[in-house]
C-alpha cells in the first residue's frame, strides 16, 4: 500500500512541476505552440523518464535481463500496455480537452480506475469487497468534483468526437494497469523491467509516430535547449520515481488497488502547489482532497482483516 501511495504523491509533484514548464514562454508563445505543447512535452517527459530508468537499470546491471524480457510474450504484452496507456491514452486526453474542454474531460477520464477495476475482475479475477468499491467510488467522485468547473467558458467544438476521445483515454489508462499486471505474472519479469519497457516503448512511439503526424519535430528541437525542458527533465525524474512505485504496487496488491492509490495524485498536487507555488487551495479542493485520499485508503484496505489483526 505504501508504494501505491508514494506513486500518487510523486505524480502529484510531477504534475505541478510539469505545469510550471508548460506555463513557460516556449510552450505558450504562439497558438501553434499551445497546440503542440502537450504532445511535445509528453514525448520529452517520457523520453527523459526512459533515460532516468536506463541509468537506474545500468547501476543495477539489468540491461541483459531487459533484453531477455523484451523477447518474451509477457514483455510484448507490457509493450501493448505502454502504447495504450501512453500514446493512445494521453492523445485521447489531449484531443478531448480540445473538443469538449477540460471540465468534461476531467469527469470522464477520472473514471479509469472504475473501468480498470472491472477489467481486473474480468481478466485477472481480482475482487474488491463492497466497502472497498464504495471507497473507490468516493475517491473517483472527489476527483470529478475537484476537476469540474461549472459555467466554464470553454466552447464545446464537437461533443461526440470529444466524448469519444475521452472514452478512448479512459480505456487506455485502465488497460495499461491491467495488461501490466498480467505481464508481471511472469516470474522472469520484474516491475522495474516492465517500467523500462513501458517508458522506452511510449517515448519511441511518440517520437516516431505522433510527432511525425502532427509535425511537431521542429518545435521539439526548438524548445530542446531551453530552461523549460530542464524543468521537464526534473519533472520526469519524479515521474519516473512515481512509476517505479506504481508498478511495484501493481505487482504487490493488484491493478485495481494500485489505480485507486494512484489517482490520489489529484489531492497531492494541491499540496505541492501550495508548498512550491504558494497557491492557496479553496475549500472545495481541500474537502475533495481529503475525500480522494480517504476513499483510496478504504479501497485498498481489508477492514475485516485489519480488525482481526487488531484483536489478535
Amino acid at each position: 500500500m505504501i508504494s501505491g501511495l508514494l506513486a500518487g504523491v510523486l505524480w502529484g509533484l510531477d504534475t505541478v512541476i510539469l505545469g510550471v514548464a508548460l506555463a513557460m514562454t516556449p510552450f505558450v508563445k504562439t497558438e501553434q505552440a499551445v497546440f503542440l505543447a502537450p504532445f511535445v512535452s509528453t514525448f520529452i517527459h517520457d523520453f527523459c523518464s526512459s533515460i532516468w530508468m536506463l541509468i537506474y537499470m545500468g547501476i543495477k546491471k539489468q540491461y541483459g535481463n531487459i533484453i531477455r524480457a523484451l523477447k518474451t510474450k509477457s514483455g510484448k504484452f507490457i509493450m501493448l500496455g505502454a502504447l495504450l496507456g501512453g500514446p493512445v491514452g494521453m492523445s485521447g486526453y489531449v484531443a478531448a480537452i480540445n473538443y469538449i474542454g477540460p471540465a468534461y474531460t476531467a469527469i470522464i477520464s477520472a473514471m479509469f480506475p472504475a473501468l480498470g477495476t472491472f477489467f481486473s475482475y474480468i481478466f485477472l479475477k481480482e475482487k474488491m469487497k463492497p466497502i472497498q468499491l464504495c471507497g473507490l467510488a468516493a475517491s473517483i467522485l472527489g476527483v470529478i468534483v475537484m476537476g469540474y468547473t461549472p459555467g466554464g467558458t470553454e466552447p464545446v467544438k464537437n461533443i461526440f468526437l470529444g466524448f469519444g476521445c475521452a472514452i478512448i483515454c479512459c480505456i487506455g489508462w485502465a488497460s495499461e494497469a491491467v495488461i501490466c499486471a498480467y505481464g508481471l505474472k511472469d516470474p522472469d519479469i520484474t516491475d522495474e523491467h516492465a517500467l523500462q519497457i513501458r517508458q522506452l516503448t511510449s517515448a519511441l512511439f511518440y517520437g516516431i509516430v505522433i510527432l511525425t503526424i502532427i509535425k511537431g519535430w521542429n518545435f521539439a528541437l526548438e524548445v530542446s535547449g531551453t530552461t523549460a525542458v530542464a524543468v521537464v527533465l526534473l519533472s520526469a525524474l519524479f515521474g519516473t520515481a512515481s512509476y517505479v512505485f506504481y508498478y511495484k504496487s501493481i505487482a504487490a496488491i493488484g491493478a485495481s488497488k494500485a489505480m485507486a492509490l494512484n489517482i490520489t495524485y489529484s489531492a497531492w498536487s494541491v499540496v505541492f502547489a501550495f508548498l512550491l507555488l504558494h497557491t492557496l487551495p479553496d475549500g472545495k479542493s481541500v474537502v475533495c482532497g481529503v475525500v480522494i485520499v480517504s476513499g483510496a485508503l478504504v479501497a485498498v484496505t481489508d477492514v475485516r482483516e485489519w480488525g482481526r489483526k487488531r484483536k489478535g
